[in-house]
């Protein structure tokens, strides 16, 4: 069976966290996974002809490597994380997904289930609003989309992340000491790679 693909962009750990816990709960149904990120993207404007700059970092010994177009199109299925920016996905996933309309021609992802995961420095701070946005350029390739259903019992007690649109995770912190996963979001993290492989592994055997 092709592998599901996470792919995220992380600053501080927190959305890295959540993607390594996604994946234990891939790996939990015996499908193959692959962890993936996209580089950071720093801009700047060129005083002498007001052209704008763009520089992409490369990635730190803790990163994955760089998700490339092909083990995109190959996967089975999609898990896309990102750090909430002012309620929305951040600039590089925003660019990741941009640089994607050669597979949208080709519909190379029409019919793979998606879920999406994100963190934030504080509780109310726009995670069901970026979930919403990573959503939708994923429905515009046509992937069905994969939530949480509310017999996970942990979106009932959890007092940190957690949602039915994605996983989640409020990272109280200073921005150089991030918090650890609760056990509510570990356990929501699992549940939902759980899902994604499960559907995966159903929609691939109906279109064998």
């Amino acid at each position: 069976m092709k592998p599901v693909l996470i792919v995220y962009y992380s600053r501080n750990g927190s959305t890295k966290r959540l993607a390594d816990a996604i994946a234990q709960g891939v790996t939990s149904e015996g499908v193959p996974v692959i962890v993936r990120t996209v580089p950071a993207i720093s801009s700047n404007i060129n005083e002498d002809t007001n052209e704008e700059l763009t520089t992409q970092a490369q990635p730190s010994s803790n990163d994955a490597p760089f998700v490339t177009p092909k083990e995109l199109a190959d996967c089975c299925a999609l898990a896309l994380g990102s750090p909430t920016r002012f309620g929305n996905m951040a600039a590089p996933v925003k660019h990741f997904l941009d640089s994607t309309s050669n597979l949208w021609l080709k519909g190379a992802l029409i019919d793979k289930p998606a879920c999406v995961f994100t963190s934030s420095s504080s509780m109310h701070g726009g995670q069901e609003s970026t979930l919403l946005s990573m959503m939708l350029p994923l429905i515009h390739h046509g992937m069905v989309f994969c939530g949480l259903p509310y017999s996970e019992p942990e979106l009932h007690s959890t007092t940190t992340g957690g949602s039915p649109y994605g996983v989640t995770h409020v990272a109280h912190h200073n921005m150089t000491t991030p918090n650890q996963l609760s056990d509510d979001e570990k356990a929501l993290c699992f549940a939902q790679g759980k899902r994604l492989a499960t559907l995966a592994k159903k929609l691939s055997s109906t279109s064998s």
